[in-house]
């Protein structure tokens, strides 16, 4: 939305749940499902949901149906770039927060993963992580507040990323253009 508000695309936001990313099979079907909702609303649909362990099966439907995805493999990759690289090759057990996991935390991992049912799965489901980085889209004092507390719940040392939108404003830009002064 910050994008579309940022560029004066004449666009709209479509979503699917995020939950889903618990699921990635699930992924490819549901996104179809939305497809065929909106098609026939639309002039252009363009699928801005990274792979997320769909392991091309989302492309293939995706081909299928004849719907542009915006390249990479998920938003981590999409807000941090070269840097989301590094931090894996530096680190392989980062966890990585967005403004989103921030702000749906609770939801999309707490209850999900059925941590608020079951606060011993913490330790089998983090036992391989060893620090928090958070990639900061929009700066945010309440965001960064949630981002120590979930940082502290895990028990890691958290680091901010201030990324932005970074590679996912610069492939929207590149399929949609920019209409900004």
């Amino acid at each position: 939305m910050a994008l579309i508000d940022r560029h004066g695309w004449d666009a709209e936001l479509a979503a699917v749940p995020a939950t889903l990313h618990m699921f990635p099979d699930r992924i490819p079907a549901a996104v179809e499902k939305r497809i065929v909702e909106l098609r026939g609303q639309y002039d252009r649909l363009i699928c801005v949901y990274g792979d997320c362990g769909t392991g091309g099966a989302l492309d293939i439907t995706l081909d299928r149906l004849g719907i542009e995805r915006i390249d990479g493999p998920h938003c981590y990759e999409w807000y941090g770039g070269d840097t989301f690289n590094e931090l894996m090759a530096e680190e392989p057990g980062t966890y990585f927060l967005t403004d989103f996991m921030v702000r749906q935390f609770r939801t999309l991992i707490m209850k999900s993963m059925g941590l608020d049912r079951f606060p011993q799965l913490k330790q089998d489901y983090f036992a391989n992580y060893q620090r928090v980085v958070y990639l900061v889209q929009k700066p945010d004092p309440a965001l960064l507040e949630q981002a120590k507390a979930i940082a502290t719940y895990l028990g890691f040392p958290l680091e901010i990323r201030a990324t932005g939108y970074h590679r996912l404003e610069e492939r929207l830009v590149a399929k949609l253009g920019s209409n900004k002064a």
